[in-house]
């Protein structure tokens, strides 16, 4: 497994990442959520908090360029069901579940972002607290034919994380023109259980030019309290 920082921080552009593990103590789950950008557009957002998660917003409203695919909800939590997402896929999870469906299902309606020629994936993932544990389910919605506009989505489902683990995934293998998209497995990185910690570590570990947001929140596995942080490089 990878440390944290070094996963984090292995490329100066993964683009939007998720990871979510258990503290090494086995009592929390620790779910983070983070964007970067190069563009002007791009880096103009701010995470807001929301009674049910988190939105992206303009940081400078006269400045926004092209809300689309980068105004969204990221977090959404229903029920002990808590998803993350880097689009607008996160409604699609969240209402799919709500009429009986689930994230498999909701995930198989949607591909990667219209974005050519970056083909930029979806990722997202969602954690369902039970029984003083959780599970855990995440996707990655990639492009693998720009000619015909083929998607490959890719299903990872753990029922059970081990203690000190996380599991990562983000958008892009690295920085480019065309950017080249994640691809394999989630990442494990090895976490601790000082949740400050954790929060600060993936902030700092992130591109200083390209960072722009990140969330992160602790799950008490058992009681279901949560504890939450925002980072704004638009402050």
């Amino acid at each position: 497994m990878k440390n944290l920082s070094s996963a984090v921080g292995a490329t100066s552009y993964p683009g939007r990442g998720i990871l979510i593990g258990k503290s090494a103590d086995a009592t929390r789950a620790f779910l983070a959520y983070f964007i970067m950008g190069r563009s002007v557009n791009s880096r103009n957002r701010v995470f807001v908090e929301e009674p049910d998660g988190i939105r992206t917003e303009a940081f400078d409203p006269s400045r926004m360029e092209d809300p689309s695919l980068i105004i969204y909800h990221p977090v959404r939590v229903t029920g002990e069901k808590t998803i993350v997402t880097n689009g607008d896929q996160t409604d699609t999870i969240r209402d799919d579940i709500l009429a009986g469906g689930d994230f498999h299902r909701a995930c198989t309606t949607r591909t990667f972002e219209p974005d050519a020629p970056n083909f930029t994936p979806r990722i997202s993932a969602m954690v369902e607290r039970a029984d003083g544990d959780f599970r855990l389910e995440m996707s990655v919605l990639r492009c693998c034919d720009p000619e015909t506009g083929a998607a490959l989505r890719s299903f990872f489902e753990y029922d059970r994380v081990k203690a000190g683990c996380a599991h990562f995934i983000h958008t892009y293998a690295q920085d480019g023109n065309p950017i080249p998209s994640f691809t394999g497995e989630p990442e494990s990185v090895i976490i601790e259980s000082d949740f400050a910690a954790f929060s600060d570590e993936i902030w700092a570990s992130l591109n200083p030019d390209n960072k722009v947001s990140l969330w992160t929140r602790s799950i008490d596995l058992a009681t279901g309290a949560c504890e939450s942080r925002i980072y704004n490089k638009n402050a």
